[in-house]
Formats: C-alpha cells, sequence, structure tokens
C-alpha cells in the first residue's frame, strides 16, 4: 500500500480541510503512532493517526456531500466554539456526514457559505492560485464617492500593509442616508471586504455573500440549506480549473 501525505488523509477522512489539516500539522496537533508528524511527511491509512487529541477514523467508503447554507448573522463559521456560540453547524439538520465549512464569513456577515467533506473539492474552492470569484453585496450608512470607488476597484492598502488585487465594483443605490454596492473579489484574505471598505473611510453595516463563482445564492431562505445540483458541482469544478 502507498503511503500518502498525511494533510490528504486527514481530509479525505472528512475532518477538515487540506489547507486546515495543514495547520494542524504545522501546530503540532497530528500524531502519526505516537511521533509528532510535519508538513510533508507521509502516511498508511491503516495508520493510528491522531488529531487534536481524537483519533482519525478513516472510512472505506465515504458519501461525499456539497451543501450550500444561507448563513445568517450571529453564527460562527466552525464545526465547534469554545466560547459556546452559535455555530453554523447548528443549522445542519439531518446531515448525518461530517461536513466542514469551506471558507469563512464573520459572525456579522451572512449569505452564501459552501460545506463538504470532500478535501480535494474544498481545497480547489479556498485556494488562492484559483481565483474564483466571490461576490458580495454590501451596505453602507453613507455615499460612496468617486475616489473611494476607484481605491476600492484598482486596489486597497490594508491595515497590514498588504495590498488587494482590484476588485469589480458596482453601485447599486448611492444616497447620503444608504449606498449599496456589489464587490466581486477573487482572492480571500480574512475579512477582506470589511476591511478593504474600513482602508477607504467606510463603514459596513450588512455584508451577505451572494455568489461563488458560478453558484448563485438565490431564493435560499435563510438559516436553511441544500444539497449542490450536480451541475453546479461541474460548474464549480471548471471555475477552479481555469
Amino acid at each position: 500500500m502507498e503511503k500518502i501525505r498525511i494533510q490528504k488523509i486527514i481530509a479525505d477522512a472528512g475532518y477538515c480541510s487540506r489547507r486546515k489539516a495543514e495547520e494542524l500539522i504545522d501546530g503540532g496537533k497530528v500524531l502519526v503512532n505516537g511521533r509528532k508528524a510535519k508538513l510533508g511527511d507521509k502516511a498508511l491509512p491503516t495508520d493510528l493517526i491522531t488529531v487534536d487529541g481524537e483519533r482519525l477514523t478513516v472510512r472505506k467508503r465515504k458519501i461525499k456531500r456539497y451543501i450550500m447554507l444561507n448563513k445568517p448573522r450571529g453564527y460562527v463559521t466552525t464545526a465547534s466554539d469554545e466560547l459556546g456560540r452559535r455555530t453554523v453547524m447548528d443549522l445542519l439538520d439531518g446531515v448525518e456526514e461530517r461536513v466542514y465549512p469551506v471558507g469563512r464569513l464573520d459572525r456579522n456577515s451572512e449569505g452564501l457559505l459552501l460545506l463538504t467533506n470532500d478535501g480535494d473539492f474544498a481545497n480547489m474552492i479556498m485556494h488562492p492560485s484559483r481565483h474564483i470569484s466571490k461576490t458580495y453585496r454590501v451596505t453602507v450608512p453613507s455615499i460612496v464617492t468617486e475616489d473611494q470607488l476607484n481605491t476600492l476597484f484598482s486596489g486597497v492598502t490594508l491595515d497590514d500593509g498588504t495590498v488587494t488585487q482590484p476588485a469589480v465594483v458596482d453601485v447599486e443605490l448611492s444616497s447620503h442616508e444608504r449606498s449599496v454596492m456589489r464587490i466581486t473579489i477573487r482572492e480571500g484574505k480574512n475579512r477582506q471586504i470589511r476591511r478593504m471598505c474600513e482602508a477607504v473611510g467606510l463603514e459596513v453595516v450588512r455584508l451577505r455573500r451572494v455568489s461563488i463563482g458560478p453558484l448563485k445564492l438565490g431564493m435560499l431562505k435563510p438559516g436553511t440549506w441544500r444539497e449542490l445540483k450536480t451541475e453546479e458541482i461541474r460548474a464549480l469544478r471548471e471555475a477552479g480549473s481555469r
């Protein structure tokens, strides 16, 4: 039997995404036969692998699940929360398989969130090199000036000194009381949309993700989920292979 990279074994077992598995390995949370694993190590699926003290169960056959959720405000995008806050997993009634979120929406953000137990699929969606677009509907309590729009469009210097890639910005509504924009980005920095707006002096009062690549949120009600259709999975894979 051929050895496999440990992060792939963890992802294929449905524990988390491959990128998250790499973080766990790098953080010393993964043991293989009692020894601490390192990035690049390989193992057999039959080896004793523990993740943060929990023994990994490798199933011979796994039903792959691809779920889209309309995340409401007030839920954190984690499998569990040490502070006892509500998580998106609380909304997945009827899902027996262990799935995990693909990327994040912060607690006060809402909209389209993918969950799966397919590590390769999750890695494809999240990996920066794939450049899969994500579109957000952003509401601010003020008018948006041409200078602010131009900066958002051309690239913003964030609070840590990094510069964002150019974004697509469409203004749906603009007034002194409220403005609504659709912002499309092809990268996934932490809290990126909020930080982009803060950098140009705009306060975000509502942030909703409405699409990931070709997949649109549509009329899915807040707090509910559905399985992705075969053609939607195929379209996402095609978007990630371009």
